[in-house]
């Protein structure tokens, strides 16, 4: 099996598959979706983790997250949502050393419950009742 970090996978955008670019970060769509159409945003600069982005970088990404979500909007109207995560370290679920953030889209009825979405990191911290 080939090490996506050596050579980096997403510091060769014609590899990657690119869907969208601006300056300073490119959108390719997922090899391993969670849901159809799962994009990740990743800046240009090859960079370990979110944390390491600059500012610039950040509103780079940003725009493009924004970006992409209305295009798939407009190719899919079952689209009723989305979640938008990145990992930072081995220890949080990075596998590729590069920092990629993941936009995926969210149909009703695609898990049988949503409840807290992203918290299902940690699957027993999911589901929660509040206090009244």
């Amino acid at each position: 099996m080939r090490d996506p970090n050596n050579p980096c996978l997403f510091c060769n955008i014609k590899k990657s598959g690119l869907a969208k670019e601006n300056n300073l970060a490119y959108a390719s769509y997922d090899t391993f979706p969670v849901s159809d159409m799962h994009c990740l945003i990743i800046p240009k600069r090859h960079v370990k983790d979110y944390f390491d982005l600059t500012n610039e970088e950040i509103i780079a990404c940003n725009s493009l997250i924004k970006d992409i979500k209305q295009e798939i909007e407009s190719k899919d109207i079952t689209v009723k949502g989305f979640n938008i995560g990145t990992n930072a370290g081995k220890i949080a679920g990075q596998s590729i050393l590069h920092c990629h953030i993941h936009l995926i889209p969210r149909r009703e009825g695609d898990v049988e419950n949503p409840q807290g979405g992203v918290r299902s990191v940690i699957p027993l911290k999911q589901h929660y009742k509040r206090k009244a």
